[in-house]
């Protein structure tokens, strides 16, 4: 999958984690040191364990680059940056049961916020999956020639 770009300084704007918290009972927020256990247990039963290797370097970050989404105390998603490389968003996943509420949106952009308030002009969505949502979403394009970009080699 190719690599897709997002400018930064050019975001749509941004519903606050309390308003969206507040419409939708969903609570977004940066992961704990207490929590790593918890959350990339959950990502490894979910998605994959490359991105648990991800996640255990957004964690290894100060402050940790690996965002959560929660509700009643339960994990629904993550987002992750500055794990394969500087500058790159993802991995990112939702709970296939919680997809269609907004939550992976509303991770991705404040994930991607938090990437410009970190000084970054520019984001690099890493193997992008579902190229029509970020398109969508932030306005994000393909970058031409990426694939397979800094995953060339990788073992598995």
């Amino acid at each position: 999958m190719s690599d897709m770009l997002v400018k930064l300084y050019d975001l749509p704007p941004l519903e606050s984690v309390e308003q969206f918290e507040a419409r939708t009972g969903v609570t977004i927020r940066r992961a704990i040191a207490p929590e790593k256990h918890v959350v990339t247990k959950w990502i490894g039963e979910h998605f994959s364990p490359f991105w648990v290797s991800e996640a255990e370097v957004a964690f290894a970050h100060a402050p940790i680059t690996c965002i959560i989404a929660t509700e009643n105390g339960k994990m629904l998603g993550f987002a992750c940056y500055d794990t394969t490389t500087k500058g790159f968003f993802g991995p990112t996943g939702v709970d296939e049961k919680e997809r269609g509420r907004g939550v992976g949106k509303m991770l991705l952009m404040h994930t991607l916020y938090l990437m410009r308030q970190d000084g970054y002009g520019y984001a690099v969505i890493g193997s992008a999956g579902p190229k029509d949502f970020y398109a969508k979403a932030v306005g994000a394009v393909v970058i031409e020639g990426s694939e397979p970009g800094i995953y060339k080699g990788m073992l598995r």
